[in-house]
């Protein structure tokens, strides 16, 4: 008599989760192939879905096509909320999984969620327990409510897991297994590329930096944004600054005008060229958490425009320095850099490569009892 097997739902909503959950997906496989009974369905809510901030993503990254899309498309936060949550209710109702597998912090994370523990599907967290905070990151809010309802928690550092435990989850509940994002990093660092404006902009390694903003509080004033750019751009000292524009940014940069000429601003880029800017910079000037790890692991010196971060051991341990919000912040930064004197910064317990296979021993212990 064959074993039954064990279906777990894995949720993708933006671009953020594709790079955790294509070591989760290659674990399964891998372990499918030993006889493992462990199944997956790939759920993508359609929250990111312009080839740019999605396509290329699961393309470059060897994720395969999603066996649902929720195609949820644009709208307000709580709009995708809904959208999202109506969409996999319907789903898990007319086939019901075994467990519902989040990630990260965005809509889709909450939505699926909260739809699967109504439906008594019990929910997983990678990424569990970290916080900011900062109740005005509208992530920070998807975190503390997926939390509150979730039943297993694979967590990245033991600040997570002591955020966890202080809120009055058991440790039976809590593994400490690393950081999905590492491993998918790991994994492709021999296969990074430069992007196609490499040449032509005649960059070399070590002698531009990279700029990301998208956080509503630095990019949707005129003013703030100008101010930042103009810091960043003076900062640098002439070099290169590459600014991969985020949609939400090139909406508030039409309107902005003399910033410095050393500011190149250029379309959004798949992930194996972005890492390659990335790896090959003097700095990244960031207000992303995700890739305050990867300059950690990297070795990359990251300035942090934000006042709080959800992932404290990029700082602690790692290469990254949280500047806040105030244009000013940046000078002495750059003073720093340019003086030799950043921190070498260290890699954090278990961002090793090993989270995916990690996970999925978990889950196959757990969904066997």
């Amino acid at each position: 008599m064959t074993q039954q097997h064990i279906l777990v739902d894995i949720i993708a909503g933006a671009r953020p989760n594709f790079m955790k959950i294509a070591p989760i997906i290659r674990a399964v496989k891998a372990s499918q192939e030993k006889g493992g009974r462990l199944k997956y369905r790939l759920v993508h809510t359609g929250q990111h879905y312009d080839a740019k901030m999605s396509g290329d993503f699961f393309t470059q990254l060897g994720i395969p096509a999603p066996d649902v899309n929720l195609e949820v498309g644009s709208g307000t936060q709580a709009e995708q909320t809904a959208v999202i949550m109506t969409r996999y209710e319907k789903l898990l109702l007319d086939a019901r999984s075994d467990l519902c597998l989040v990630v990260g912090d965005v809509t889709s994370t909450m939505a699926c969620a909260i739809a699967a523990q109504k439906l008594y599907v019990p929910v997983a967290h990678v990424e569990g327990g970290i916080r900011s905070g900062d109740w005005t990151m509208p992530e920070e809010i998807n975190r503390m409510v997926t939390d509150s309802i979730t039943n297993y928690f694979f967590t990245t550092s033991d600040v997570a897991n002591n955020n966890l435990k202080k809120s009055g989850v058991p440790d039976e509940r809590i593994f400490f297994v690393g950081n999905t994002m590492i491993d998918t990093l790991l994994a492709n660092m021999d296969r990074l590329q430069p992007p196609a404006f490499w040449k032509d902009m005649n960059l070399s390694a070590g002698q531009y930096f990279v700029l990301t903003l998208h956080r509503p509080n630095n990019v949707d004033g005129e003013n703030k944004l100008a101010q930042l750019l103009t810091a960043v751009g003076t900062g640098a000292k002439g070099s290169p600054v590459i600014f991969p524009v985020h949609p939400r940014t090139a909406k508030t940069l039409k309107a902005i005008e003399g910033l410095p000429a050393n500011l190149h601003f250029v379309d959004p880029q798949p992930y194996l060229e972005f890492n390659y800017l990335v790896k090959h910079a003097k700095a990244v000037i960031t207000d992303s958490g995700g890739i305050t790890e990867e300059t950690t692991v990297m070795g990359v010196p990251c300035m942090t425009l934000r006042d709080s971060t959800e992932r404290p051991e990029t700082v602690t341990v790692g290469t990254n320095e949280l500047l806040g919000t105030n244009p000013s912040a940046l000078t002495p930064a750059f003073e720093k850099l340019f003086a030799g004197k950043w921190k070498r910064g260290a890699i954090p317990e278990m961002w090793d490569g090993k989270t995916g296979p990690r996970i999925v021993k978990h889950l196959e212990q757990l969904l066997a009892k």
